[in-house]
Formats: C-alpha cells, structure tokens, sequence
C-alpha cells in the first residue's frame, strides 16, 4: 500500500502537547492520534508496528512453552474497592 493512500497522514509541525521525544515521534510519523486527554487511536502504520512486535513476543513466548491470555478492560467496582483505587481514581472510572 502507497504512504499516500494511508488513513493516517505524517506531521511537519510537532504538535505542542506532545512533551517527550518518542511521543513528538509517534504523532509526526502518522502512528498515533490523540482522542481525549491520555487517550490514543492507532492508526494503520501505529497498529502495523503493535502487530509485529506482537509477533516478535508470541514467537519467544511458543519457544518458552509460554501461555497467552487475554484480560477484560472492564472489572468489576470490587476489584478497585478491594486496593482503595476505587476512591483515588474515581474520577476516571468508567462505570457503567
């Protein structure tokens, strides 16, 4: 596929949230775009890059004999009640 047919389109200027070098790169480079504060969609070369690093790890992981598995995003309350994040992290919870 042609750069120029990508979804996501590279940078010339560094956009001024961006405070550290690796996180000026991947918002000049067309992997990352900000949604909300702290959150970020992967654009096709960023989600290209994740799989195959996801590659490289599940390869060294089947050569070990390890096991993948896959956690939810969601928990229940109890499991932040139980650490006290429920309270210090309330106000970025999303409950549902």
């Amino acid at each position: 596929m042609r750069l120029s047919a990508l979804f996501g389109k590279t940078l010339r200027q560094v956009p001024s949230e961006a405070e550290t070098p690796s996180h000026r790169l991947l918002l000049r480079a067309g992997m990352v775009a900000p949604l909300v504060a702290g959150i970020y969609s992967h654009l096709p070369l960023g989600r290209a890059v994740l799989r195959k690093i996801e590659g490289i790890i599940r390869e060294e992981m089947d050569r070990e004999g390890g096991q993948e598995i896959t956690m939810p995003s969601l928990l229940p309350i109890e499991v932040y009640q139980a650490s006290g994040r429920d309270q210090s992290m309330a106000d970025i919870l999303f409950r549902v």
